[in-house]
């Protein structure tokens, strides 16, 4: 996903917050945020990941959910397969990125803005032990 735009952080964003009755969020977004709130801090899975941990959807749809209602969950930790910083939020990103330690490549300085990248090699997450109470 090229693109992802999140909501402004005082917006509501999980079910509670929204406007009308609690089953305003859809379900599937309901799930794509409970897999977000699961990856460990300094960890990150990729949009495709969160799709297949939910057997369900694809990278573009979790972008979807992220945009439209991430802003309650550790957004910053579900990202592009190539690393690249969200677009438009990568210094907020960032700091998130460096308060938890999550592993990142330092930009060269022929790198465009130079922004470092997340070290997908070593940051990525698959669910491990955490993950074993999924169904």
């Amino acid at each position: 996903m090229s693109e992802v735009s999140l909501p402004d952080d005082g917006r509501p964003e999980r079910p509670g917050a929204l406007p009308g009755p609690p089953d305003a969020l859809p379900e599937y977004a309901e799930r794509v945020l409970d897999v977000a709130e699961l990856i460990p801090p300094g960890r990150v899975m990729t949009y495709g990941d969160v799709a297949e941990w939910l057997a369900e959807g694809g990278p573009r749809q979790v972008g979807r959910v992220m945009a439209l209602y991430g802003g309650a969950v550790p957004w910053w930790r579900v990202v592009r397969a190539d690393g690249v910083l969200l677009p438009g939020h990568e210094l907020r990103a960032l700091a998130h990125y460096r308060t938890e330690g999550t592993p990142l490549k330092e930009a060269g300085r022929a790198a465009e803005g130079h922004l470092p990248r997340l070290d997908m090699r070593r940051a990525r997450w698959d669910g491990g032990e955490r993950a074993q109470g999924h169904t």
